[in-house]
């Protein structure tokens, strides 16, 4: 073993005491009192063998680090005469020198072992020297200290301390031998584990990356839906992902063009580059222009440096242009030689700049009849029109209103830190009902506003906004009395209490306040089927 300074053999510090073993003369009663004396016959050269061989195995048997230290010292009490023993390493993320494992070490009115380790422990990890104190007395028994660095390429990782009883006759020497040799075990398994826990890191990491693109892929990044129209809306997702065809993207405001956009992208061979989007509706006439394709200092007033535009921004990667058909005349005819040239001129410039983006546009409107009435241009539309693809409205497609709004419980349900595990049959007949004409955006606000206002585990109707509510506005006018209504009302609550309660009708009553009987009764009233509600 070398120093870790100099590659010198270890430099032993001997502490002053009042008597050092070379120049005690032998107590024998005290070296009768002794169970086995370390190292001293022949025979102790067998049991040293074995002593580390039960080291290497308990270092070898352990998963954690501290685990397999603290198996070591307690073979060094049991087969060493050790009376107390501590082992440091470095904490390499704090640099603090941390006791990992000790045994016998107390605090107590009889002496602070704990403290008098801890120092004889720093000594020597921060000098990388081995440390000895012949002598020591706390006021019970007299004790011989020893403390060996813990050396791995070069640079001292930590220190093994252990505590014998005081024998003037004891080869220290031997000891500290024996105990180098542990150390050195000590510092390999120190080695391993290091190794251990980094690929144990790389490995979560890279499950948990490989979870996260397995869950992206499935879900096609927040698209959500399994009825026939959005397979179909995945199955040309996925068909023009990978190439960089132009695509236009058609629906009603709402039914989540943007998300189409970004699953494309992210699909594609450019998914590591930007995706820059820019909502052509909300810019100003004015700045149209420089917003797509920059401009140069002092093209006009205010313009005090070169900007680069969305163009530019999304080179390599992809441009969203949503609401394209809000376009003037006048954008349409540069965004077309854009497409056409994959090259632009910024605002006050007469440098040609090429460009590699792939444009995804969308639009609500219908682009075939502003072709006829001329307020969009019929070459632009055809360079555009390459790929379609048509999302449908939320109405056509009623079977994912309800995974819908699951997704969108908890994602609220995790921001506002709420228990939701379900929607009443009242709340989920009204959201099924419902035509929405806001499409998935309105249905989102819906449940945003709904878990909001849900005091428990569950969304009822009255949770949900009036034009939900209201006959009216989904279509289903009836005339009713008020015996009727009232009916209809204690039905409702009847079946949600049955499908809280799994079926349970005793349960049920017990929810309601009521009585079984009562809840049997009403049951075969309202031909209510609790077994449909188990589930």
């Amino acid at each position: 073993m070398t120093n870790p300074a100099t590659g010198d053999a270890p430099r032993i510090v001997v502490h002053p005491a009042a008597l050092l073993p070379s120049e005690a003369k032998p107590n024998p009663s005290e070296a009768e009192t002794e169970a086995v004396p370390l190292l001293r016959t022949e025979t102790s050269e067998a049991r040293r063998l074995g002593t580390l061989v039960d080291v290497s195995q308990a270092l070898a048997g352990h998963l954690s680090l501290p685990g397999g230290l603290s198996a070591v010292l307690l073979i060094l009490v049991r087969r060493c005469s050790v009376l107390r023993g501590a082992m440091a390493l470095l904490n390499e993320q704090t640099g603090v020198l941390e006791i990992r494992a000790q045994v016998g070490l107390r605090h107590d009115g009889e002496g602070d072992h704990y403290g008098a380790a801890r120092g004889i422990l720093a000594e020597a990890a921060i000098a990388g020297e081995i440390i000895v104190v012949p002598r020591q007395d706390d006021g019970s028994s007299e004790h011989t200290a020893l403390a060996v660095p813990v050396v791995l390429h070069r640079r001292c990782v930590g220190s093994l301390m252990v505590e014998v009883r005081f024998r003037p006759e004891r080869d220290v020497d031997r000891l500290l031998k024996f105990l180098r040799v542990v150390a050195s075990m000590i510092s390999q398994a120190f080695r391993i584990h290091r190794l251990l826990d980094a690929e144990r890191q790389k490995l979560v990491s890279e499950n948990a990356q490989l979870r996260q693109e397995l869950q992206q892929r499935s879900s096609l990044f927040n698209l959500v839906g399994a009825s026939g129209p959005m397979r179909q809306l995945y199955e040309s997702v996925a068909r023009v992902a990978g190439s960089n065809t132009t695509v236009l993207i058609l629906g009603e405001s709402g039914t989540g063009k943007e998300l189409v956009a970004q699953a494309i992208h992210l699909h594609s061979a450019r998914s590591k580059q930007p995706f820059i989007k820019v909502n052509c509706a909300a810019l100003p006439e004015t700045l149209v222009e420089s917003e797509l394709f920059g401009y140069e200092r002092g093209a006009f007033t205010g313009a005090v440096q070169r900007k680069k535009g969305r163009f530019e921004l999304a080179n390599g990667g992809t441009l969203f242009l949503d609401e394209i058909g809000e376009l003037s005349p006048a954008t349409q005819v540069k965004l077309l030689r854009v497409l056409q040239e994959r090259e632009f001129e910024r605002v006050g410039g007469t440098e040609s700049v090429p460009v590699d983006v792939r444009v995804i546009a969308a639009t609500n409107r219908d682009l075939e009849k502003a072709l006829a009435d001329a307020s969009f241009r019929e070459d632009l539309y055809y360079r555009l029109n390459v790929f379609p693809i048509f999302i449908p409205p939320l109405r056509s497609r009623k079977a994912d209103v309800l995974p819908l709004a699951d997704h969108f419980i908890e994602k609220y349900a995790r921001e506002q830190g709420k228990s939701i595990r379900r929607i009443s049959t009242p709340a989920i007949d009204l959201l099924s009902g419902y035509h929405w004409p806001g499409n998935v955006r309105e249905l989102e606000n819906t449940i945003e506003r709904a878990v909001l206002l849900a005091d428990g585990e569950v969304i009822h109707g009255y949770h949900l906004p009036p034009t939900l509510q209201t006959a009216a506005t989904t279509g289903t006018v009836v005339s009713t009395s008020l015996d009727g209504a009232v009916e209809a009302f204690e039905r409702s609550l009847i079946e949600d209490a049955l499908k809280t309660t799994l079926g349970n009708r005793s349960r049920a009553a017990r929810l309601l306040g009521t009585t079984q009987r009562v809840i049997s009764y009403k049951v075969r009233k309202y031909g209510i089927d609790p077994a449909r509600l188990k589930s």
